[in-house]
């Protein structure tokens, strides 16, 4: 029994090893940008505007690269697929790399980001692998620390930019980034085994391409509802309502659709899907606003003057926090039920959050926060999927994974639009900057938004991994 449990284990070394890679290279380049916006501005004499599409775009291709990629490596094997998203992936951090050296380079490089989130189909195919590959009982562990991975990655990606934009200037982000990747890609074709026999089928392009409308339009009107004018807010709103309409009209008429509904609608995925919205609102507010905060200049009575690199030391207690919380999550959710540990998640969080708008005038107060945090949010990532996993059939672990994940994101994205609305809903005379109690009131609802996930998880049932 046990050299045959140790064999199971070597087995696996290789492949995980490969997934966490496949991961990371993903979730680093979320988050690497953001501390390089400034830099970015200087360098390539362009406005805040602009270069914010550096994110925009990117979230676009992601949200519906996570779906359509998911959906494809369910039909046509998730081996193939990962290796398609990381070679898209090496192909936008390569691009993104040269665009200082061409010319228009932050039209190249805002193109290079789009390309660069067609990647994200590697979030939900590591899970249909490590479904496929892993024994049953070692699924939920290895889960969560994919999950782990994918929040530590997020997290380390407002810490490393700082350092490398000043010894070595913004482009090395991505050689660097890239690094990680072609390690992943090569680590993926040699130790990740040849997919089993999928289903096959025909491609829903169609719906491919109504979902793509609905998306794009929901996010830009997300992410743009501060800068564009509100009739154009509302029209894209608009648009995404009759869009979303569309797809879910066509999508049940057809025998192979992109997304099958009759599996969403699921009780357990409905609930899931919920909370991940209302997770994906609440958590992703702290690293929107933690850099923020602690850049304040200390005369505005709150913040610490801190640079662009030592921001980002203030969240590296959260990634240090989920490295252990993942596998930990996975661990507790076999016994006590996945919606157990995905309500503790949420309560942890929302502790975190408290911290937060009680102490955020104090640096270890932030630092204490951020670490309650990372244990929320690796709980609570890793229960999601677990949740969802268990949910749905093998065949079906891409697509159901894929969709909350978007779902999540769109929730980050509303979250992160409204921490920064009520934080610039008053400033301090003369300065321009937000007062504390913005920072305190951002917080509070963040806080009270987990609350609420805690109260949904519960309606989803017990949630045990099949």
């Amino acid at each position: 029994m046990t050299s045959t449990r140790e064999a199971t284990r070597q087995g696996t070394a290789g492949p995980f090893v490969a997934l966490l890679l496949a991961v990371l290279s993903f979730s680093l380049l979320q988050t690497m940008v953001v501390p390089a916006l400034p830099a970015l501005q200087r360098e390539l004499g362009v406005s805040p505007t602009t270069t914010a599409w550096l994110i925009s775009s990117f979230l676009l291709t992601s949200s519906v690269g996570t779906v359509i990629i998911g959906r494809l490596g369910d039909m046509f094997g998730k081996r193939r697929l990962l290796l398609v998203s990381l070679a898209i992936l090496a192909a936008g951090t390569l691009l993104a790399a040269l665009a200082g050296a061409l010319p228009g380079s932050i039209g190249v490089l805002v193109a290079a980001r789009a390309v660069q989130g067609l990647g994200a189909g590697t979030f939900p195919l590591a899970f249909g692998i490590v479904r496929e590959t892993f024994p049953r009982d070692r699924v939920p562990v290895a889960i969560g620390t994919v999950s782990a991975i994918f929040g530590i990655g997020f997290g380390v990606g407002l810490v490393v930019p700082g350092p490398i934009i000043d010894a070595l200037g913004w482009p090395w982000l991505f050689w660097a980034a890239l690094v990680v990747i072609v390690l992943a890609l090569a680590a993926v074709a040699a130790f990740v085994g040849p997919d089993r026999p999928e289903l096959g089928g025909r491609v829903d392009w169609a719906g491919g391409g109504v979902l793509t409308v609905a998306l794009t339009a929901l996010l830009l009107a997300i992410s743009q509802s501060r800068l564009w004018a509100p009739g154009v807010v509302v029209a894209l709103a608009a648009v995404a309502v009759a869009a979303f309409a569309g797809f879910v009209l066509l999508e049940s008429r057809l025998a192979e659709p992109l997304v099958d509904l009759r599996v969403l609608r699921r009780r357990t995925l409905v609930t899931a899907n919920l909370t991940a919205l209302i997770i994906g609102f609440g958590m992703y507010g702290a690293f929107t606003l933690v850099p923020q905060l602690v850049q304040t200049p200390a005369e505005a009575g709150y913040g610490f003057g801190a640079t662009v690199t030592e921001s980002g030391l203030y969240l590296l207690p959260m990634a240090v926090t989920m490295l252990f919380a993942g596998p930990l999550a996975g661990r507790l959710g076999p016994r006590i039920g996945f919606t157990a540990t995905l309500v503790v998640a949420c309560v942890i969080g929302a502790i975190g959050f408290a911290a937060f708008a009680v102490g955020h005038q104090h640096p270890w107060a932030v630092a204490t926060g951020a670490g309650v945090l990372g244990v929320g949010i690796g709980f609570a990532f890793s229960s999601l999927a677990n949740v969802v996993v268990g949910a749905v059939e093998p065949h079906e672990t891409g697509e159901a994974t894929g969709v909350n994940t978007i779902v999540r994101t769109i929730g980050g994205s509303l979250g992160a639009q409204v921490a920064t609305a009520v934080v610039g809903a008053t400033t301090l005379a003369g300065t321009g900057l937000p007062t504390a109690a913005g920072y305190t009131t951002a917080f509070g609802v963040s806080a009270v938004a987990l609350v609420v996930a805690a109260l949904v998880a519960l309606a989803g049932g017990r949630g045990r991994a099949r």
